[in-house]
């Protein structure tokens, strides 16, 4: 039996890049570009289209999915919020990319596609409750519900980076003070790392390693795992999952602090929830895979 293909795609502020997918999560085949960020959206549009043409046999495609940098307005197919591709906000990205290619079309945030990639050919596969977290620069989520992601009525459904963990930490940027994405994120780790050790300091990774022989590292790897296991906790009372899975840059380095965030997690939820298993992302291109599995989760064959 043939696979049924379709075209993720990862819009970011450098790059596009387009790949075509089998219904199964592989990709066959992967297109990249300088994604214009900053031009004008008929620019935008015109290097997406040629992106997208330049697949070999694109027209096989029985749908595409983007992946983009913002909430987005999932029943219209436009980006509430472009920071990274200002052009684009609100911009009617589906209605005009269905008009071009005459294949359907659908969008989501990007954190919220590869949750989606991992819950259906990922680490959650065949599970039915799934939520995803991305620890990298910033910290994003996605809840995925049989199969499909749960956007909500303005497309922050899953955004847990401006839960409060601790509302007595220092005021940081727009989001809330004692924000999880300023206490716990790459950016955070970084930040506390050049501000109390070493102002050389520019990686997580670098931070976690210090943290085996220096006790201000310790004591921020620690802090930064109890904040996180705080977040879950939230997280849990209200979505009670399957399990959650957790993915980006800085979980590559969770050795130094899974456990002990676990077990902040454990003595802040009910009993039952504490055994909720952290699966780690399985797929190296959840972006790309997500983006792909948007049609399928909507029914498209």
């Amino acid at each position: 039996m043939s696979s049924t293909m379709y075209i993720g795609i990862d819009l970011g502020g450098t790059n596009v890049r387009a790949a075509l997918v089998d219904d199964a999560g592989h990709i066959h085949h992967i297109v990249k570009r300088d994604s214009k960020a900053l031009e004008s959206a008929d620019i935008i549009i015109e290097n997406l289209i040629n992106c997208i043409t330049s697949i070999p046999d694109y027209q096989s495609a029985k749908g595409i999915g983007l992946g983009v940098p913002g909430p987005v307005d999932v029943k219209s197919g436009r980006m509430f919020m472009a920071t990274n591709i200002p052009a684009l906000t609100m911009y009617p990205l589906k209605e005009v990319l269905e008009k071009r290619l005459s294949i359907p079309v659908f969008l989501d945030n990007d954190a919220n596609v590869a949750g989606l990639a991992e819950a259906l050919v990922g680490a959650g596969k065949d599970k039915d409750v799934i939520y995803y977290v991305t620890q990298s620069t910033g910290i994003g989520g996605a809840l995925i519900v049989n199969g499909q992601i749960v956007s909500g009525r303005v497309g922050h459904a899953g955004e847990i980076g401006n839960l409060i963990i601790d509302p007595h930490r220092a005021s940081i940027n727009h989001l809330n003070d004692g924000a999880v994405e300023n206490e716990a994120s790459g950016t955070a780790l970084i930040r506390k790392a050049q501000k109390f050790i070493d102002p050389t300091i520019n990686s997580a990774k670098d931070l976690f390693i210090l943290s085996e022989t220096n006790e201000v590292a310790k004591r921020i790897v620690e802090t930064m795992a109890h904040d996180l296991g705080v977040m879950f906790s939230f997280i849990a009372h209200i979505v009670d999952p399957d399990a959650f899975i957790i993915g980006g840059g800085v979980s590559k380095s969770s050795e130094y602090y899974l456990e002990l965030m676990k077990q902040a997690y454990a003595s802040k939820v009910h009993k039952p929830l504490a055994n909720t298993p952290f699966l780690k992302a399985q797929l190296d291109e959840p972006g790309l895979v997500g983006a792909a599995m948007l049609p399928k989760s909507q029914g498209v064959k």
